[in-house]
């Protein structure tokens, strides 16, 4: 059931996109773009995008470098959470994360089995939270997407959702009054 209280000021995120991938540039990145395209839909945003290749320690790299900056609160990646050999944003990510969100992914494929059936084993999608900032690992297609953003994060990233959000947890991710972004 989602429920958005509009009675209660919307908070914008400072939003990272990372796309993960040996083939995609700037302008081949799909999935990146419409990444980006819907987070500033939702009224967030679009604090840094990046395109790195399936490196464990340039996936690692970049993404620590997010998580340190205080103006970042949500970094999310597309692409290498699949079974191929050059497939490791989970062997790279997680590593980082002081907490898993194990429902994440539980739910991610909630979502997913009613796009692609059974399909959605395939992805190894993951979330977790290192130094207050929240990270989601989505797989690489525009559809793995849409159905992470639609179906979980534009509503866990809005604090108006009832009855709960990531967002009002934030604060206490730092032991700050408030989150990181600027209102």
């Amino acid at each position: 059931m989602t429920r958005i209280d509009e009675s209660v000021p919307f908070i914008p995120l400072h939003i990272a996109v990372l796309t993960i991938s040996d083939t995609r540039d700037e302008t081949s990145d799909t999935s990146g773009a419409l990444l980006a395209a819907m987070i500033e839909q939702a009224g967030h945003l679009l604090a840094a995008k990046a395109i790195v290749l399936d490196d464990e320690k340039e996936i690692r790299k970049q993404v620590k470098k997010w998580i340190k900056d205080p103006e970042i609160d949500v970094v999310i990646t597309t692409g290498g959470t699949g079974f191929a050999k050059r497939d490791v944003t989970p062997e790279a990510v997680k590593p980082l994360f002081e907490k898993d969100i194990d429902g994440f992914a539980a739910v991610f494929h909630m979502v997913s089995f009613a796009t692609i059936g059974t399909s959605t084993v395939q992805s190894r999608a993951c979330g977790g939270m290192a130094n207050g900032t929240f990270i989601f690992c989505l797989p690489g297609s525009p559809g793995a997407c849409k159905d992470g953003w639609n179906g979980i994060l534009k509503l866990q990233l809005d604090n108006r959702h009832r009855p709960c959000s990531f967002i009002e947890v934030m604060p206490r991710l730092k032991g700050l009054p408030g989150t990181k972004s600027k209102s």
